[in-house]
């Protein structure tokens, strides 16, 4: 199980590609960075653990393309997977890319890039800037953002916590949930599934969206209504469409 440690102050961005297995981060104070990899001895053999500059590279020394890779891997090894398991300092940015993998941080990251085919992506604790995510079949999970999010999934669902920026959130196959918007700009669109879309205490709504196949109701006031003029706040601009799903909007707690 070899282990490897570096001297990375920030900026740093931990930067994974590994076509399937297991991804987890966790973020802790200091200025090392430790890195385990664990699984098959083959797989472990190839991976290459590094630190480039201010990049912390971990990735398989296979060329090929992630699903040939995967393919390769499962018939030559009987599908046995690969481990990672990061330790960085609070504040470094998180770049991942795998073909099956699921992805797992805990902690405080600058910001999130993650790009999956199958996988699953949880992340428990704070992403301070900007997250992207683009996943094909897999459930997307983040506990809070505070810069601008953008995602698409094509099969999986997404569950956003309270969101600082602006939202830009596709779906083809899966359900939306924003838990909190505090200001700016929220435009999503679905295929199938549900969109739910929390809107903080003070702010207001100003709201341009529906659905093809479903219902649509909020019980946030809207900026245009008498009762939402009676105070001053940050307005949400909200627009978007489902082909069919129901569309709420309501207030966070």
């Amino acid at each position: 199980m070899p282990e490897h440690r570096f001297h990375t102050p920030l900026p740093l961005t931990l930067d994974v590609s590994v076509p399937s297995g297991e991804v987890r981060v966790e973020t802790v104070d200091g200025e090392e960075a430790v890195v385990v990899v664990d699984g098959d001895e083959r797989l472990v053999e190839q991976t290459r653990v590094e630190l480039d500059g201010d990049r912390l590279v971990v990735s398989l020394r296979c060329r090929m393309p992630f699903g040939l890779a995967r393919a390769i891997c499962d018939l030559s090894l009987g599908g046995r997977r690969l481990s990672i398991h990061a330790c960085v300092p609070h504040g470094a940015a998180a770049r991942f890319a795998t073909a099956s993998a699921d992805l797992r941080a805990e902690g405080r990251l600058a910001s999130l890039e993650a790009r999956t085919a199958s996988g699953a992506l949880l992340v428990r604790g704070e992403i301070e800037g900007r997250a992207t995510v683009k996943t094909v079949s897999g459930d997307v999970q983040l506990e809070r953002v505070g810069g601008d999010l953008r995602a698409q999934t094509v099969s999986g669902d997404l569950d956003a916590g309270p969101i600082g920026g602006s939202v830009e959130a596709k779906s083809v196959s899966g359900d939306i949930r924003l838990a909190s918007l505090r200001s700016g700009r929220a435009s999503f669109t679905s295929v199938s599934g549900d969109v739910e879309i929390g809107i903080a205490r003070g702010s207001f709504l100003d709201v341009d969206a529906g659905s093809v196949s479903g219902d649509l109701s909020s019980e946030v006031p809207l900026g245009s209504e008498p009762s939402a003029l009676d105070g001053e706040g940050p307005t949400v601009v909200l627009r978007g469409k489902t082909v069919s799903g129901d569309v709420t909007v309501f207030r966070a707690a």
